[in-house]
């Protein structure tokens, strides 16, 4: 159900062109990611409240990562830390970090 909400979320997004056809290089993503790796980064990491587990980066769509960045940053995504992170993110930051968690194996991947 989780997975079928998300790429909904995507093709929607992807459809009505609110996803910028900006191209990212996952080299300048890598070297963006370390924030990203102090919590996703983490084998088995779980949030304390409310509890959840952390989600894995890798493997996931480059336009699901870029979409969901962006509404970190704009507040429609509730959640103070990554609404904090994503709130210095540029356009091109979130294109790089998207092309680089999304170049990621999901196996073992950030």
């Amino acid at each position: 159900m989780r997975m079928t909400t998300r790429l909904l979320l995507v093709l929607g997004l992807l459809s009505s062109g609110a996803v910028a056809a900006q191209t990212g290089d996952p080299a300048a993503g890598e070297r963006k990611a370390w924030t990203c790796a102090g919590c996703h980064g983490v084998p088995g990491w779980r949030n304390a409240y409310p509890a959840y587990s952390v989600p894995k980066l890798g493997g996931q769509h480059a336009a699901y990562l870029a979409a969901a960045l962006r509404a970190y940053q704009s507040g429609e995504r509730a959640h103070p830390t990554m609404r904090a992170i994503a709130a210095n993110l540029s356009q091109q930051d979130m294109a790089d970090l998207a092309a680089y968690f999304s170049s990621q194996s999901v196996a073992g991947a950030q």
